[in-house]
This record gives structure tokens, sequence and C-alpha cells, in this order.
């Protein structure tokens, strides 16, 4: 099986941590460099600043013992989509800005690719873990507007993104699709 994600900053970085166990190659797309403000709010370390976030992230867990993952460097465009999620078995959504999303949302309708997307608030009260069948991507207050920088909302990330790596476990093992709002007193799974 190969698990494609598709963004790798607060989000899909640890997601993809936590979905290490998986019999399956973890991909991932990001076209984003590695700062030093990243380290406190994604699963990057310190030599991995300067580094194209896709390139860093695979290099860390390759070295754990079992763990199959690949990378890809670039930003997900309707030129490169086939590419890059062609031979994916099931797409991550765990980008920040509505065009990728966008992209990404359509390819996997025009293939009919399982897609699954974790995205939290834009005020950082709740987070959503939900399947493409019942998702629709709200708009942009501000093009590229930031939500997950300087750690503010540190303890729901880390919450959203177990809960998405659970919803991945799930589906690969069972074939399940659960969709989840979480916020900082409960994870309501349904």
């Amino acid at each position: 099986m190969r698990i494609l994600f598709c963004g790798v900053g607060a989000i899909g970085s640890t997601a993809a941590v936590l979905c290490r166990n998986l019999e399956a190659t973890l991909v991932f797309v990001d076209f984003d460099r590695v700062e030093s403000k990243n380290l406190l709010a994604q699963a990057y370390v310190k030599p991995s600043v300067g580094k194209n976030k896709a390139e860093a992230l695979k290099l860390q867990l390759l070295n754990l013992h079992g763990v199959k993952a690949e990378s890809h460097g670039v930003r997900l465009t309707r030129d490169n989509a086939e590419a890059l999620c062609g031979g994916a078995d099931l797409l991550v959504d765990c980008m920040d800005n509505q065009h990728s999303r966008q992209v990404l949302i359509d390819y996997a309708h025009q293939t009919g690719k399982p897609l699954v997307h974790g995205a939290v608030s834009a005020d950082g009260t709740f987070g959503l873990v939900r399947w493409d069948e019942r998702f629709t991507p709200d708009a942009e207050d501000a093009q590229g507007q930031a939500t997950c920088e300087g750690g503010a909302h540190l303890p729901l990330l880390g919450l959203l993104s177990a809960t998405l790596a659970r919803a991945i476990q799930d589906f690969v093992k069972h074939g399940t699709r659960r969709d989840s709002l979480v916020n900082l007193s409960s994870v309501l799974s349904q």
C-alpha cells in the first residue's frame, strides 16, 4: 500500500510519524522548506532546517526500523497530480491552502481514490478529520493565511494529528472511514 501525504507541516508530519507502524510506503509531497520556527510544532529536528520538508521527513523516518518512505519536494498542481498521486492507494490532505486542496479533491473525484482531510480551523478552536465524501473546504479569509505557526495551537495539533493517524490506520486495516471533530476537551468520532 502507498499512502500519500500532501502537506507535511504541523498536521501532516506528525500524522505521518504516527503511521510509521503501517506496512505501507509513506510518500510525502511538500514544496516548502523547514524553518527554525517549524521545529516547535512540526516533526522536524534542527539538522532539517533549510531542507525541503518532504525530503527531511523521509530522511528522518528512514532512520527507523522497517519504515519505507519517499519524497517529492514540489507543489501539487493540476499538471503533476497524476504523476504524484497516480500510484497512491490513499490520499491524505494536510495542506494549508485552498488552491492545492482543491487540486487534490478534483484528482480524487476524477480517479475515485480515497481521500481523507485533516485540518484545523483558522482560529485554532477545533480540527476536523473528514473523508472526502463528507468534506466541504472553507474559503480562506486571506490567501495562504497561517494557521499552525508559533506553537499556539500545539495541543490541538497533536490531538488532531493523532486522530488523523488513527483514521488512516483504521482505513488501512479495516477499510473504515470514520470522521472526527477535535477540540481540546473532546474527540467526537462519527
